[in-house]
Order: C-alpha cells, then structure tokens, then sequence
C-alpha cells in the first residue's frame, strides 16, 4: 500500500506553554512519509527553546515577522512538498492514528479533501472535555446554514490549493472558513467526512475569546457567503452561531467548574451538529 507524502504545518506564537505537546502529537503518529513544517512569528517568550528541545521530528523550521495567522498559514503552503496538506495549532494536538487514517482516505485518487470530529479541552486541564464538534458529510448550501467542519481536521491534496488559491489575507478571523467554502460550495471539490476525532483543541482560540471576535468572525462569513454567490438561511446560521458563541464565551470558562462541563455536555447531546 502506497503511503502518500503528508505535509503537516504548524503556525505559531509565543505558545511555549503548549507547543510541545503539538509536536509530540505529530511525532506520535509514527507516520512512514510526512513532513512536518513549523513557522513561527518571532514569538517572544521561549517557544523557540521548546521547539528547538523537541525539534528533531521538526522538517523545516521558520521564525520570522508575519502579517497574522494566515499569512504564516499560506508561507507553510508554499514550503509544503507533500501531496497531502494538513494544519496544527500551536496549541492543539492529533490523536492518536490520525495521519494513518488520513493517508488511506487518499488511496482514493478522486478524493480532494477529507476532515472529522474535533474536541474542546479546557486551556489548563487537558484531561477535561467541553465540547465536542461532529461534524458530518458536506451537502452542497451548508456553508448557508451555518455548517463549517473543524479546520485542524481539514486535509487538502496540494493541487487544490494550486488551483484555488491560499488563504485571502483580507479576512482577519474567517479566513480558514471562507478557504472551505470556496474549496467545497465554488469549486465542487470532492470530499470525505472521517467520523471520530482527529484534533483536541485548548478553548482559547482567536475566534473564541469575545464577543467582538464572534461578531467579527460572523460579519466575514456574511461577506464571504455573498462573494461565494451564497445566501444565508437566517434562521438556522445565526440561531447555530448564536449557540456557538454562548457556548464559547459563557459555559466554557475555565472558572465555571463542573456545572458547566454538565451542561456542556447535554447540550452536545440535545444539538448535536449545531456546534459545528
């Protein structure tokens, strides 16, 4: 069986409290043909030491001034040899079997892209669940409904990127959503929804923080959804993000304790896809 070359890319700055863990994530697939890409945004505390103590399974490593998160994201792009491209957070990490999994989807040579489950932890207890993100198959109008699947689960044959562009440096927080749902609603490309979770993710995220990151986000989504020649169903995309965003920026507090990962939890079971 024919293991396809993956490029792995983690962008990154001032995370030296948990790149590690990233990294060792990526060493852990024990993955035969990959390539693992680290650019980072000339962080100021001692991430770069930790990268350096734990770099060995570490390709290529870039420190050097950005203009964001997607700008580091499209100069991994473009250092990316493999046939399959795939991002990790500086503070996320892959389970276990990930890339194994990833690589046979890919034995399809009609496949374009393939994506899963994604969970939230909480920023200091790894070990606690919050939330967990199911995503589902795509269905051509679901970027008008809200749906979106987890970027860091998000895998794309290079050629898509080639043909369809990188990520456009004019959305500040939605880049990564708009990059979808070209690639998915504009473009048709051909993908594959793997059930299970691929990528834990420390609560914490850009999008996450407040409210005005959630407005924000939303507001480009809008713009991209219009751009794209989409419409968005009023009623189920902002009753799904209003959801989100109670969900990200009230329950799933670090301080809110055991209450709130209860309710965290029957709320993923009353509703389902509607966190994605």
């Amino acid at each position: 069986m024919r293991n396809p070359k993956i490029s792995i890319i983690t962008v990154v700055f001032n995370s030296e409290a948990t790149i590690v863990d990233t990294i060792e994530s990526v060493r852990a697939q024990n993955y035969p043909n990959m390539e693992y890409i680290v650019v980072d945004g000339l962080s100021k505390d001692r991430t770069l030491d930790r990268i350096h103590e734990h770099g060995d399974v570490i390709t290529r490593l870039v420190s050097e001034k950005d203009f964001g998160i997607y700008d580091a994201m499209n100069k991994g792009i473009r250092l990316a040899t493999g046939e399959v491209i795939g991002f990790i957070n500086g503070d996320d990490f892959y389970m276990p079997g990930v890339l194994a999994k990833v690589a046979e989807a890919f034995l399809d040579p009609a496949l374009d892209a393939c994506y899963g489950d994604l969970c939230y932890v909480r920023q200091n207890d790894i070990s606690t669940v919050v939330r967990h993100w199911r995503s589902s198959p795509f269905v051509p109008g679901a970027f008008e409904e809200g749906w979106c699947p987890p970027h860091p689960t998000f895998f794309v044959r290079r050629e898509v990127y080639e043909r369809y562009g990188l990520f456009d440096l004019d959305y500040r927080i939605a880049a990564d959503v708009e990059l979808m749902m070209r690639f998915l609603e504009r473009h048709y490309i051909n993908s594959n929804y793997l059930p299970g979770v691929m990528v834990t993710m420390r609560l914490g995220g850009t999008t996450n923080r407040s409210w005005e990151n959630i407005l924000q986000q939303n507001k480009e989504v809008l713009h991209a959804l219009k751009i794209h020649g989409l419409r968005a169903n009023p009623v189920r995309f902002f009753s799904k993000k209003l959801l989100s965003a109670v969900v990200n920026t009230v329950l799933f507090r670090d301080g809110f304790g055991y209450q709130s990962t209860v309710m965290s939890l029957a709320l993923t079971a009353v509703c389902g896809d509607f966190f994605g």
